[in-house]
């Protein structure tokens, strides 16, 4: 009876200590905080800036192949003229050859002994030679040229394989290209669409700092080039920021400075990664108006430095084109000077 009311016990026990498990309220996690939410955002938005620098980039490579790939075909198009060209001139000349040939066997019985014999005089004689001469010349002239003709024709057929190798090797090349492209700009679309459900849930005193457009006076700039490609630069206060954008009214950061330069009439590269090895590097302390500040060790942002202690860059997705202090952008990679 003592262990039926022991087990009796035992069983109750765990009974109640079930109901208690299954009946305690679960821990709520705390909601994102306003701070939390930012710090994902901007999170999101490095990461949306480097695949657009890799798509940029990738967009470079893929439009260079494409250059190599319309030389090579090119160069298939102008061997294959030579080698026709080498072939007719190649027959024309075997032509010649087989016709002075069968000439100087002809002539070959018609030696010096029976020219002197049926010459009526010595200058009949000395033209009869001189005619045998001549024809033993234009012979091995045309034998010169035959040969000649078919050393082209064989370098116009290596020349042509080469070029058709070439352009084979470059279509293969592109299309690995244009699918890593393709690979890396889904990529990008979708990072966008999270750098944009996040700006959604951010707070309103939040997005009100993003979409500031800062400072807005009239700045003073230099004379020269750079001078020309900051001005431009301070003229897209306030666009927006849109990826892979080279205006007029929406810009990517090396869109921006890219056009800049342009407009002050000075080539750059496309990509703040190829934007970085312009010109020449400076320290942090020489940063000069017009300078191009790259950042990131990924070198996949870039800004254009309004004096020693700012710069105008379109920073990302919900965030105007305007002026910030250089060292709160981002770790800096290089700082380089386009102009002296």
């Amino acid at each position: 009876m003592a262990s039926h009311r022991l087990k009796r016990g035992f069983f109750a026990a765990i009974a109640v200590a079930s109901v208690g498990l299954t009946s305690a309220p679960a821990i709520a996690q705390p909601p994102a905080t306003a701070a939390d939410a930012l710090k994902k955002y901007n999170e999101l938005s490095e990461q949306a800036t480097k695949l657009n620098e890799d798509v940029l980039r990738a967009q470079e490579d893929l439009d260079k192949k494409k250059g190599e790939l319309d030389k090579a075909n090119a160069d298939v198009g102008a061997a294959q003229r030579i080698v026709d060209q080498a072939k007719a001139d190649e027959e024309t000349f075997r032509v010649h050859v087989d016709k002075l040939t069968e000439a100087s066997f002809q002539g070959a019985r018609f030696n010096s002994l029976s020219a002197l014999l049926v010459s009526e005089s010595q200058q009949d004689f000395l033209n009869r030679m001189s005619a045998l001469g001549i024809l033993a010349a234009d012979n091995t002239e045309a034998l010169a040229k035959l040969s000649g003709a078919v050393d082209r024709a064989n370098q116009a057929r290596q020349s042509a394989q080469d070029a058709q190798t070439r352009a084979s090797d470059a279509t293969k090349a592109a299309e690995q290209l244009r699918a890593d492209l393709d690979k890396r700009n889904t990529e990008l679309q979708t990072q966008i669409r999270e750098v944009k459900a996040a700006m959604n849930g951010l707070s309103a005193g939040d997005k009100a700092k993003l979409g500031d457009k800062g400072d807005m006076s009239n700045i003073k700039v230099p004379p020269g080039t750079a001078g020309a490609a900051l001005a431009f630069a301070l003229a897209q206060r306030g666009d927006g920021y849109r990826y892979g954008a080279t205006g007029p009214d929406w810009w990517d950061c090396a869109g921006l400075t890219m056009k800049a330069y342009e407009a002050a009439g000075m080539r750059i590269p496309r990509t703040s990664g190829g934007q970085a090895g312009v010109g020449r590097a400076v320290s942090r302390g020489d940063v000069q108006p017009g300078d191009l500040i790259i950042y990131y060790s990924s070198q996949s942002h870039v800004a254009m430095a309004v004096d020693n202690q700012n710069a105008v860059h379109a920073s990302t997705e919900g965030v105007p084109v305007r002026i910030a202090p250089i060292d709160s952008i981002g770790p800096i990679s290089v700082i380089r000077r386009i102009e002296g």
